[in-house]
Parts: structure tokens; sequence; C-alpha cells
């Protein structure tokens, strides 16, 4: 999709872009923010396609210059898509798995290439995604390029915290804030690409407003597991505890790495699998805050953010590197009441 009007539910974004572009006034550097999966990278897409159109009409790119026709074959020279992966192909030892976004990335995937001369003609673009992974390091190194980039160059911060970046890179840019999209339209055009209905509900309930997390979600597997979990969490306020809820956040988190690694066979197992825990306790976090909606009892209420304390902790201990069995036993006691 390279058109500003297939980009759904972002018309606030999409309108100042289309101005500041009419007005030749776009920043050198902008911080697309918001949820993730509800049309950064998308619209990102949509901007550099227009940017490098050779003859573009009004706000729309032609479709058929030279400069099109390479950004639809996935060719184009001056379109740099950024990402924390890349560091495999920059690290001679071949061992990072990457986990952030270092100055090893950053030098060869931006700065280098935005001091060159662009190979069309018409400027360059680079989008870096999951900016906040941007170590201090590389931040800084970008602080120059951000301001007095060479010729007609755009760059695209992607970030779900924009307030992770250095305030120095946020004073460069021009922030550009994304919504997360309404559960209805998430539905909707999860069914026009052909999903079963009750999954594409169940999808767009679950992703809370994230087409791009939806369909991942879909993808993984993560949809039936994630209203198993929601039983098993309604069962224990209900006086029901899981026989062995540890053992299925295992299971469940082995599952997805699996998938990830299907995905991405440099993929590091354990990695995926502590990204799987993470995503399974912020699906029960979030089943345990809508509890707190509908309930007026204080006892229950209390229980309840008891319990919203005990998956926060959970993940502050797999962050840290504390032995998984042991956090997941003291998550099981915590909604149980214990």
């Amino acid at each position: 999709m390279n058109r500003f009007d297939g980009i759904l539910g972002q018309s606030s974004a999409v309108d100042w872009l289309v101005r500041a572009y009419r007005a030749d006034r776009l920043p050198h550097g902008l911080i697309f923010a918001g949820p993730a999966g509800v049309g950064k990278a998308t619209t990102a897409r949509a901007l550099a396609a227009l940017f490098l159109c050779e003859g573009p009409k009004e706000a729309t790119p032609c479709g058929k210059c030279p400069s099109c026709a390479a950004f639809e074959a996935n060719a184009h020279p001056d379109y740099h898509v950024v990402t924390k992966e890349l560091i495999r192909y920059h690290d001679k030892t071949g061992k990072s798995k990457g986990i952030d976004l270092s100055i090893h990335v950053l030098r060869p995937e931006v700065l280098e290439p935005a001091g060159r001369k662009p190979g069309m003609g018409r400027g360059k673009v680079f989008v870096i995604e999951q900016a906040e992974l941007m170590n201090p390091q590389a931040q800084n190194a970008l602080l120059k390029t951000l301001e007095e980039p060479a010729g007609r160059t755009l760059i695209v911060l992607l970030t779900e915290q924009s307030l992770a970046l250095l305030p120095t890179v946020r004073s460069r840019c021009q922030i550009v804030r994304f919504a997360a999209l309404g559960i209805e339209l998430v539905q909707k055009e999860l069914r026009r690409r052909g999903i079963d209905a009750n999954v594409a509900t169940a999808a767009a309930e679950l992703s809370r407003g994230s087409l791009g997390i939806a369909l991942k979600w879909i993808e993984d597997g993560v949809v039936e597991p994630a209203r198993q979990l929601n039983e098993q969490v309604d069962g224990a306020f209900a006086g029901r505890p899981p026989a062995d809820l540890p053992g299925w956040f295992r299971k469940a988190a082995e599952a997805y790495a699996e998938k990830q690694l299907e995905r991405d066979e440099l993929a590091s197992k354990d990695q995926a699998t502590r990204e799987g825990l993470t995503l399974y306790l912020t699906i029960a976090g979030e089943r345990i805050r809508r509890r707190l909606a509908d309930e007026d009892d204080p006892a229950e209420l209390e229980r309840a953010c008891s319990a919203i304390d005990a998956v926060a902790r959970a993940e502050s201990y797999l962050d840290a590197n504390v032995n998984t069995a042991v956090v997941l036993q003291q998550l099981a006691f915590a909604l149980e009441g214990k």
C-alpha cells in the first residue's frame, strides 16, 4: 500500500502530513508515535512513495514513474527501512540476536547512506522501526543527520514510546500522533481479509484496536490460548483456581517461541519464549484491569489491584532474568488470593 487513501483510522495524522507536504514544509525528521500495529509503518511507506515520486499529483504518487515502479517492486535504492535485526548483517561475530538498535546498525544503514547522493535523484527516506530501542550512543550519533541531512532527506522514527527517545532527538523532529483503531474497524478489516467471524471478533477485542497485532496474533496462534487464559483468570477470581497455571504459561510461551523460530530461524529461542511469557502476562493483566471497571465490592477491588501488581512484578522479574518457575508460581498464588 503506497497511498494515503488506503490507511485506516488515522485521518488526523494523514491530514497533517498532506498539509505539510503540499505546503513544502515537511520536516527533515518525523516521529510517528502510537500503539503497535495501527498504521505507523504503512503511513511511513505511503509518505516515502510520495516523497520520492517523480511526478506526484497533489498528494498522491503517480504510480508510473521509475521511482514508483521501483517502490512497487520493493527495490527502491533510496528507501531504507531500518530494524534491530539488521545487526546480524553488521556483527562480524554472527552471535548478536538483535536486542537493541546499536550504532553498528545506524552507521551503515542511516548515517553513511544519508551522506551520499540518492540513487534515483529525488531524495532519500529512512524509516527506523522500534526507534525506542536505539541505545543512547546510536541516538546521539543520529542528531547531526536529523538536524542537517545532506540533500533532500526524510527520516521517520516509528515508536510506541516517544519518551524513550532522548530529548535532543525529540526536539529535532516533529511528532505525529497515531491512535488506536476502533474495535469494530479492526474486526471489519479482518473479516474483509477472509478471517473467520469468531476469530476476527476475538482478535479485534484482544488487540485493543491494533490491526497489526490482531493479524500477528492470528498468524502466531495466540487467539485461542488468550481465550483459555482469560477463562483461567476469571475462574481464579470465581474461586476455581487453575490446576497448573505455571505449566500452562510455559507451554503457551514455548508454542509462541516455535512460531517465531519458524518465521526467523536466527531468532533466539530463549528470548522468544520470554517474549511469549510477557505477551501472556500482558493479556492476563488486561483481563484483570477490565474486572476493575465492572466491580464495586471493596474486597474484590483490592484483590484485583493486588493481582495487577503481581503481574507487573512478574514482568519485571522476567526482565531481570529471575527464575521463570519461581516467577510463575508466585503469580499463580497471587491470582488465587493466597
